[in-house]
């Protein structure tokens, strides 16, 4: 295993303190505790990445302080995140780019969270393997409380060193994890923890859990990790026991993180095992219920009967988030839950429709224009009951929306496996 002894000196660049800056500007974020945006600070990006290497070159860099910021969950308590400041995030997402290469050969094959040319549905597809190929049908899914929250700096420090021994590299990630928080302008020290939303924090969270899966590997045991979301596979029900408990004392007692009992439990494919939005069967993965139902409950604030928007208004807002919950869910055996999706929302748009010709002379006109002859029944413009009528589909078929460019969810392809993977990956 190689170890790096000088790395501090290819930090004191500025082409790679620009191009940290350029995958910050394309993940977007907020403001940190300065107020500076990134259009703020891109509008004089040549000085501030001058001043940033000329505090790297004298050691007189200091991270400022994040801010805080909560995100409801979705079972009713808060995400805590910690928005550190644009210079931070430049500075942590350059040195981000120079440790990610040197610890991502030795992660474990079977962690997926923030790592390169890796995401949710090759995870997904590797925990249906498992199940399916494998016949590893008792799943302990584990589910840790507050990770982010309660990385042991020390252990961050150790794991680090394992392979950096750069003392300057050191004392920047320790500075990082040292520089407190701002909650509602007080500040607030970090003896523990990375904060979640810092640049670095899921590379450091990976360095610090890969502890977890080599230990579990040693043992001969199955795993998919993503991120801080557990799941071991196991042939039968007293093996996921022994599997759980051997996986909470490497959690609580080596990695002093605190595994939620509550939460964690031992699955069947039966049942259904749930992860990442879906559940995995024997035969079938599913999209979790809440998920539709949040997805659907979404659509619904977006396509307000009384908005007054014009419907291709509508759909330009709607297509972004239809594309983006099809494109992610297509990995499940979504077919009929998308077709009825699709109904659902063409019904909600011609009622929307309806609304905005406010007469049924106007629906009449459409009904003429298509090509059919009168007389027509005058029915309730701002009536759902008519937004399913055959004279409202005649006025407006499904085609019509596809010419409109709404994004169909009935032409989505459902149940596709996006990766086949080699038997080596499989360890």
């Amino acid at each position: 295993m190689r170890v790096y002894y000088s790395l501090y000196g290819h930090l004191l660049d500025k082409q790679r303190l620009y191009n940290g800056f350029k995958k910050v500007w394309k993940a977007k974020g907020a403001a940190g505790i300065d107020r500076q945006s990134l259009s703020d600070f891109a509008s004089d990006l040549s000085n501030q990445l001058d001043q940033l290497l000329f505090e790297l070159q004298t050691k007189q860099y200091k991270p400022q302080p994040v801010k805080r910021v909560e995100i409801p969950k979705d079972d009713g308590g808060v995400r805590l995140l910690g928005i550190p400041t644009v210079r931070d995030r430049v500075v942590q997402q350059t040195l981000n780019d120079l440790l990610t290469p040197i610890f991502e050969a030795q992660f474990h094959p079977s962690s997926f969270g923030y790592r390169p040319h890796r995401g949710c549905h090759d995870a997904i597809n590797k925990a249906t393997m498992f199940i399916r190929r494998y016949g590893l049908n008792h799943v302990v899914d584990m589910d840790l409380s507050k990770c982010f929250d309660k990385l042991d700096h020390e252990l961050i420090i150790k794991s680090i060193r394992r392979r950096v021994t750069d003392s300057s590299v050191l004392a920047l990630l320790r500075q990082f994890l040292k520089s407190g928080v701002m909650v509602e302008g007080n500040w607030q020290s970090t003896e523990i923890g990375s904060p979640q939303g810092g640049v670095i924090s899921p590379l450091i969270a990976n360095i610090y859990l890969d502890a977890f899966d080599q230990a579990m590997r040693e043992r001969g045991h199955r795993i998919v990790r993503y991120a801080d979301d557990i799941l071991i596979f196991c042939r039968s029900r007293a093996g996921a026991e022994n599997a759980l408990v051997q996986a909470t004392k490497i959690l609580e007692q080596t990695l002093k993180l605190s595994v939620n009992q509550q939460k964690s439990h031992i699955a069947h494919s039966d049942e259904g095992v749930k992860f990442l939005g879906v559940e995995i069967g024997r035969t079938h993965t599913r999209i979790q219920p809440k998920k539709l139902a949040g997805f659907k409950a979404k659509l619904k604030r977006m396509t307000k009967r009384n908005s007054g928007k014009p419907l291709p208004v509508i759909i330009k807002m709607l297509n972004p988030v239809i594309r983006g919950f099809s494109q992610y869910f297509r990995i499940a055996n979504a077919n009929r839950e998308f077709k009825k999706l699709a109904a659902w929302l063409r019904r909600r748009l011609r009622s929307i429709q309806l609304r905005l010709w406010k007469k049924p002379s106007r629906l009449h006109r459409r009904l003429r224009q298509r090509g059919y002859k009168p007389p027509f029944k005058w029915i309730s413009m701002t009536s759902w009951r008519n937004a399913a009528s055959p004279l409202a589909s005649y006025a407006m078929p499904n085609q019509w929306f596809d010419e409109l460019g709404l994004v169909n969810l009935e032409h989505v392809r459902t149940g596709h496996v996006f990766s086949i993977y080699a038997e080596w990956k499989c360890a």
